[in-house]
Order: C-alpha cells, then sequence, then structure tokens
C-alpha cells in the first residue's frame, strides 16, 4: 500500500472513530422510551418538568449496559428511569440507610436493581461499578456523624473505592449562596456548590463537567427547600466528577 492510501485510510478511520464517539454520547431523547414507561408512577411524570430527568441523564452519561450504585435513593424516582435506561444488562444498586419500600417493591419485579441496606459512608459493591449516583443528598450526608468521622467526607471515599478507573461520581444538590459553605445543610438543607466540589476533589476526583441544567436564577437561597413556592425549583448545581484512570 502507497503511503497516500495509508494516508487516505489513516483519515477515514479517525474520521469513524470521532463519528462514532459523536454518535454514542447520549441525548436527552435516548430516554424518552424511559420517561414513558407505563409502570411509572403519576406522582413521578408531575415531577419531570422541574428535575428534567431525560437531560440530566443524558448529561450524566448514562447508557445501557452501565453498572450504577445510586446512594440514598429515597422514593425510588430515578431508580426507575435509570433502571429502564441500562436495561437488562445493566444493574443499579441502590444503598441507604434504612429500608426504601418504593424502591424494593420495583426491585422485586425488575431484576436489574436492588436495595440494601447499608451504614452511611459505605457502599458495599461486590465488585467496581461504572457510576456512582446521588441527587439531593450530598447536604444530608453532611448532617450524618460517623464517630469522629464526617459521612460525607467518608461517602467521597467509598465512592472512590467503588468506582471503576475513569468511573463518574454524579452529585446534584440544592445551592446554598456563596461562602455559606456546609453551615445551612440542617437548616435550610442546601450547600455550597464550590465547598462540594472542594471536598469531592480533596478524595481524588477531578471536576469532569458541570452543568446549569437545575439553575433557578429566581431562588434567593435564602429559603428552606422544602417550603411551598421554592420546592422542586430551588437553584440547583449539577457536578460530575471522574475517578482519574491512573
Amino acid at each position: 500500500m502507497d503511503g497516500r492510501k495509508v494516508t487516505i485510510w489513516a483519515g477515514a478511520a479517525a474520521l469513524a472513530v470521532a463519528s462514532f464517539a459523536q454518535a454514542a454520547k447520549p441525548r436527552a431523547s435516548d430516554f424518552a422510551a424511559a420517561l414513558a414507561n407505563p409502570e411509572r408512577p403519576e406522582a413521578d411524570r408531575a415531577r419531570d418538568s422541574d428535575r428534567k430527568p431525560a437531560e440530566v441523564m443524558a448529561f450524566a452519561g448514562i447508557r445501557p449496559g452501565l453498572r450504577i450504585a445510586e446512594l440514598a435513593p429515597g422514593g425510588g424516582y430515578f431508580t426507575r428511569l435509570l433502571g429502564q435506561a441500562v436495561g437488562g444488562s445493566g444493574h443499579v444498586f441502590g444503598f441507604g440507610p434504612r429500608p426504601s419500600p418504593a424502591v424494593e417493591g420495583w426491585a422485586a419485579s425488575h431484576a436489574n436493581v436492588s436495595y440494601t441496606v447499608a451504614a452511611g459512608g459505605s457502599i458495599p459493591v461486590t465488585e467496581p461499578v461504572d457510576m456512582v449516583w446521588t441527587t439531593l443528598n450530598y447536604h444530608d450526608f453532611k448532617n450524618a456523624k460517623l464517630g469522629e468521622s464526617d459521612a460525607a467526607i467518608e461517602t467521597d471515599k467509598a465512592a472512590f473505592r467503588a468506582l471503576k478507573p475513569g468511573g463518574i461520581y454524579l452529585i446534584i444538590d440544592h445551592a446554598a449562596a456563596p461562602g455559606a459553605g456546609a453551615s445551612q445543610t440542617s437548616t435550610l438543607h442546601r450547600i455550597e456548590p464550590a465547598f462540594v466540589r472542594r471536598e469531592v476533589e480533596s478524595a481524588g476526583f477531578v471536576l469532569d463537567a458541570q452543568s446549569d441544567l437545575l439553575r433557578h436564577p429566581a431562588d434567593d437561597h435564602l429559603t428552606r427547600v422544602q417550603e411551598s413556592g421554592i420546592r422542586g425549583k430551588t437553584d440547583q448545581f449539577i457536578f460530575r466528577f471522574r475517578k482519574p484512570r491512573k
């Protein structure tokens, strides 16, 4: 093969790889079937406009086959969507400090979802996972103490251990005002984004990307997140951290 043909072949191969990578990047439209699943509770559907789950999952990089550790899944809003999105070749491992009837009930009829009661600050997976996911919980981790340890810091360390090299740690939470740090986690149930970033990076993660999908500039950051009028419309940050490959 002469040099000109080698060059053409190499260029075509590079273009094919680039095209594949672009095509493989998740899009919000990829999750239409998961959102339309008739098994989803009507209460979940009512929250979709505020939570923008398709856009959030696309940003996170959710795709079939992923193995995800979901921390403190609550009523299972994202559990149900993630389980549909990763498909039968993937798995969603839910972990929380107490039983979750909603998630356990879903897991009973969906083999790719499981739930385990686990102590705060621990992620007892039996093999490395592709992603650790938690939504609107990090501030609550700051409110829990594990002896002399901080449960949020221990959770970050556990996430680092649980992930494969290159794996993603996805955190969404209610934003506190600049300078607030973790001082409002038990009062307003908010936490400063810059504080979370510093704390998670101190566990060895690098910030891969952040998103403004759930930003609400009208939120003055002075109201408890459960109050009527602000509930579901708080200013929220989304951080996608990555465990370094080496």
